[in-house]
């Protein structure tokens, strides 16, 4: 009996040449030699890049041969051929046609070639001469890396961002006449405001958007126009800056020309950068994921101070369970991110002279973080932090029994002695409020003044 996997090999072929001879391509592929022969040289994993790089080449394709048109370095109905064929591959069609695995060679040429082979068969072009044109895969791939990241960024992760943000601040407002107890060093701190606690998390959400917005700055920079070394060799004047443009138009974004190309094909600090904002995001999310399924850890053996939403069955065993499986989940993607940022940042010192040669891998990973935290954070926002409600009875009993109480009697009868106070509320099992009445000298009137936090 035929396994699943030669079922589904393909039965018919056809021949294509490249400079170093004949491969056999399946009959039905718009891609040609270069392709297949990575196909067959990287079959390393099931990764393949997401559709936004691929998008991007086709988008750069797309802009490259309308300005060699308009250079005349390439006839103006063949350009327009090449131009249909690449805003087709930019709008998300052909992307089963995409096949080289992303673990291939370190400057994505094969993937480079990859778009080029079908937009030629498309466009009855040639991939090298014409598709190509004024082009290389070293300046090319850095420039689609940087084109699909902020446009993923722009049009996820920052919104995503902006909708947690909101959420949060309407718990704030919702949450602000709440008393709790604070926490520090996982001990009874000073008591506060529940609606405080959460306004520290919206700053937080808040900030990471400002910081990620930041790092596109360097992102909007492209490599276009520098070619093989950053030396430009093959690219008319001209070309970078008017492919650019027309980047810029048709995404609406602010990319311009690099301001150096031996740095901007030779190094990636920008994407560097970047990840280390998805990643600092990535570590405030876990922070506020944490603090937010503790605070709702229970139902009665733990602090309760806020009710998460029901969303399923916690549990195989044990029935009635009900876990904070939302904030686990936005772990786990934070966690995946963090680990993420440690891929891209070798990836990014391991750059040498002229070229990074680990791009397909940073890539990949810089767009799977941000569709990670994209998703993650909406989901979180809609399923979890919409759905919070304060537990007040059980919030304003914890700073009732709370020994951090004995703080606020310090400025009247001192440290030491309201250390004592604590200590014997802590021994007999009573309130600070209890102890302080019969032996703070102060009047029962003062202590409610002085115990009072709202």
């Amino acid at each position: 009996m035929e396994s699943e996997s030669q079922k589904q090999l393909p039965t018919a072929f056809r021949i294509e040449t490249d400079s170093m001879g004949e491969v056999r391509v399946p009959a039905e592929a718009l891609y040609g030699a270069q392709t297949q022969r990575a196909v067959e040289n990287f079959a390393v994993g099931p990764y393949r890049f997401q559709r936004p790089l691929i998008q991007a080449l086709g988008l750069v394709k797309s802009c490259a041969a309308r300005v060699n048109a308009e250079l005349g370095l390439l006839p103006r109905e063949l350009a327009s051929a090449i131009e249909r064929a690449a805003d087709s591959i930019a709008q998300g069609e052909h992307y089963q046609q995409f096949v080289v695995d992303v673990f291939q060679t370190g400057s994505g040429t094969s993937t480079n070639m990859n778009a080029n082979e079908v937009i030629a068969r498309l466009a009855n072009a040639h991939p090298n001469d014409h598709v190509n044109r004024s082009q290389s895969s070293n300046d090319v791939i850095p420039s689609a890396i940087h084109i699909a990241a902020a446009i993923e960024v722009r049009s996820k992760l920052l919104p995503a961002l902006e909708l947690l943000g909101a959420a949060l601040d309407n718990r704030t407002s919702a949450f602000w006449d709440v008393l709790k107890i604070g926490r520090t060093h996982l001990q009874d701190a000073t008591p506060m405001r529940l609606g405080q606690e959460f306004s520290g998390y919206a700053q937080q959400v808040k900030s990471s958007g400002e910081r990620i917005s930041a790092a596109l700055e360097g992102i909007y920079e492209l490599a276009l126009g520098g070619t093989a070394v950053g030396t430009g060799v093959n690219a008319p004047p001209g070309f970078a800056e008017r492919t650019i443009a027309l980047i810029a138009e048709r995404t609406g974004l602010p990319f311009r020309e690099a301001r150096n190309h031996f740095e901007a094909q030779a190094a990636k600090d920008a994407v560097s950068f970047l990840s280390g904002a998805l990643k600092t995001c990535a570590v405030s999310l876990t922070k506020i994921a944490n603090d937010i399924r503790w605070l709702g850890s229970g139902p009665r053996g733990g602090l309760g101070e806020i009710r998460l939403p029901e969303l399923q069955p916690g549990s195989s065993i044990m029935p009635g369970k009900v876990n904070p499986v939302i904030p686990e989940s936005l772990l786990m993607v934070c966690a995946q991110v963090i680990g993420h940022d440690a891929a891209i940042t070798w990836g990014c010192a391991a750059g040498n002279f002229e070229l990074n040669v680990m791009m397909p891998a940073i890539a990949y990973d810089l767009l799977d973080s941000i569709e990670l935290l994209s998703a993650g954070i909406r989901n979180f926002a809609l399923r979890c932090v919409n759905g919070i409600e304060a537990n007040r009875e059980k919030a304003s009993a914890l700073v009732e029994q709370s020994l951090a109480m004995a703080t606020a009697l310090t400025t009247e009868i001192g440290y030491d002695r309201a250390a004592a106070i604590a200590k014997e509320a802590f021994a007999t099992g009573r309130t600070v409020r209890e102890i302080a009445i019969e032996k703070s000298g102060l009047t029962a009137q003062k202590i409610a003044e002085l115990l009072r936090f709202d």
